[in-house]
């Protein structure tokens, strides 16, 4: 998302985040349009680039990620169009194989998708012992279904994408992803989750999974205290929370403010990570929350998927996510404990407060 420093993309912000940041907190569509995806000589770069017209000067375009970017070369070019929300590209790289990227920022690579799929999807179910009903947000490309699906406790699993396009393409460039929405127990909604939680019955799942893009522009309702607060009503005593949060590299403030107003809401917030290379940084976080209840042990998981019988093989073999992996995503470098103040605090009596 961003950096600490001022880039001189944002003058007026006084603590130097850019625009694009959360805690700017400001949707601007002249800075968004600028973001959008470019392939500039046969290279996709990560945040986009462009030439000066004049001086013939490579430019980044994008300040979510001020200093750096992240190229991938181009084969082809596969799929590029506008949604109603979004601009959606995919094309063929020459090392990670389909990329999807929505308003250029990658979402997946064929190469490393199982990383942040396996674990965004198992680092819940698996804290919990037999969930039945689960509730996808976002999640549009299929990965998360494909991985829910492991779990034959499972009874339901509803979706709400908000963006038909990206389903679409998904079912065409990424079929062993969207193989996730032909299971019989999968219940599509296409529209808005705020919308969708407001008609979801008190208690109603075990599970939610935030699989959601960056939160800026739109998308940043999603990261605030009165969507938590329906994510929470909609769970069941004990239930849990798994949340798409960033990079511990690059996104600190972003944390901290995700992990402040949780523990406002759920009973305990854990911190977790994992490596996927075509993310900024190299990583990506995710928030593991749960509801005033049956304690949740989010550390040492419960439900063990070596355990599940034909888990390991469903629709394809598992590539990242085990049990030794779930344990040690929860282990935090020193300098993000020192950062974000939440992850620093001292443990409360179980079933209460941030466990680090």
């Amino acid at each position: 998302m961003d950096g600490k420093e001022n880039n001189g993309v944002n003058g007026s912000n006084k603590v130097g985040i850019p625009k694009c940041c959360l805690k700017a907190r400001v949707f601007d569509p002249e800075l968004e349009a600028n973001c959008h995806s470019t392939v500039v000589s046969g290279w996709f770069s990560q945040p986009p680039t462009s030439f000066d017209g004049k001086e013939k000067v490579l430019y980044f375009n994008n300040p979510m990620w001020p200093g750096e970017a992240h190229s991938l070369k181009v084969e082809k070019v596969l799929f590029k169009g506008k949604s109603e929300f979004q601009e959606v590209l995919v094309f063929e790289s020459a090392s990670y194989g389909k990329v999807l990227v929505l308003d250029g920022i990658v979402q997946l690579t064929e190469k490393d998708e199982c990383a942040y799929q396996e674990m965004i999807a198992h680092l819940p179910l698996c804290s919990i012992k037999s969930p039945k009903k689960v509730l996808v947000v976002g999640g549009g490309d299929g990965g998360v279904l494909r991985e829910i699906s492991r779990h034959s406790s499972v009874e339901l699993i509803d979706i709400c994408e908000i963006d038909k396009m990206v389903i679409d393409v998904s079912k065409k460039y990424f079929p062993d992803l969207a193989i996730g929405f032909e299971d019989p127990r999968v219940n599509l909604h296409v529209g808005d989750a705020v919308e969708f939680l407001k008609n979801t019955p008190e208690g109603k799942y075990d599970a939610i999974i935030v699989d959601s893009s960056d939160p800026v522009g739109p998308a940043i309702e999603l990261v605030e205290g009165p969507f938590f607060a329906k994510i929470a009503r909609a769970l069941r005593p004990g239930g849990v929370l798994c949340n798409m949060a960033e990079s511990m590299w690059l996104h600190t403030h972003l944390i901290q403010d995700m992990i402040s107003i949780c523990r406002e809401t759920f009973s305990s917030v854990h911190y977790a990570w994992a490596s996927v290379p075509t993310y900024p940084s190299g990583v990506i976080g995710f928030l593991l929350c749960s509801t005033e209840g049956p304690f949740v042990d989010f550390k040492h998981p419960v439900n063990p998927i070596e355990k599940l019988e034909g888990a390991l093989q469903h629709q394809r073999e598992l590539k990242f996510y085990n049990s030794e992996m779930h344990e040690a995503a929860f282990a935090l470098p020193c300098f993000l404990r020192r950062e974000v103040s939440g992850l620093r605090d001292s443990p409360r009596s179980a079933g209460s407060g941030v466990k680090i």
